[in-house]
């Protein structure tokens, strides 16, 4: 709760939305909207931010960074605990993994190695639905223990895909980190050693997920408000 100017802020707030907001797409309620109460002595303005617009959608925020921090540490633990004494390999995938694999890597006491990947499953124009190539790994994993880290898991495809490629190359083990499981998407089975959070089938954005484009600086996780 942060208290403001009345006067001044309505000022503001009308300059973002009348004359900036052909350049605005992702916008913060709380900037926008402001609860005012007034008393003999003085008028105070409270901002609410729980509720945020990207692009055509609302999402209303439902888990903090906080929790997301403490859950990612309680994993963090987890694979100290099972890798102790080895150096393993993170494999970030991107773009949406990279907050958490940050967050990751801060509680890791681990000689471990990140390195951030990307999948490609294009042919021509058009997507195969099978990824044909992991870019941008140019280390060896020949004999190496690897953890992918991943943002999402719902249908499964994309990871089991992934591990058939990883496996061509001899790592000793491949195991998977993610932010969210979605077990009711899941098509294909797929092993995720280390789960931070399991989420119904649900449209999410904040700490790395997107909507078209945007949204990935949040600290916090947002759900889309249906309509």
């Amino acid at each position: 709760m942060v208290e403001h100017n009345c006067k001044t802020d309505v000022f503001l707030i009308f300059y973002s939305v009348v004359f900036r907001k052909n350049r605005i797409d992702c916008i913060f309620f709380g900037t926008l909207f402001y609860f005012c109460e007034t008393n003999i002595n003085e008028r105070k303005c409270i901002a609410m931010s729980n509720t945020i617009k990207i692009h055509d959608k609302t999402f209303t925020r439902t888990i903090a960074h906080q929790e997301i921090a403490g859950e990612v540490k309680r994993v963090a633990e987890q694979i100290n605990k099972d890798y102790a004494g080895k150096n393993p390999l993170l494999l970030a995938v991107l773009n949406g993994s990279f907050m958490f694999a940050a967050e990751l890597m801060k509680h890791l006491d681990l000689g471990c190695e990140v390195s951030f990947v990307k999948l490609s499953s294009y042919q021509g124009t058009n997507s195969t639905g099978v990824i044909r190539e992991v870019i941008g790994l140019s280390e060896s994993i020949t004999g190496r223990d690897v953890i992918i880290v991943e943002d999402i898991v719902d249908t499964g495809y994309t990871m089991q895909n992934m591990l058939e490629t990883l496996g061509t190359r001899e790592p000793n083990s491949i195991a998977i980190a993610s932010l969210f499981v979605k077990p009711a998407r899941l098509q294909v089975p797929v092993d995720v050693k280390y789960s931070v959070f399991t989420i119904p089938d649900r449209f999410i954005v904040g700490f790395g997920l997107d909507y078209d484009g945007l949204g990935r600086n949040l600290p916090d996780i947002y759900d889309v408000v249906e309509e």
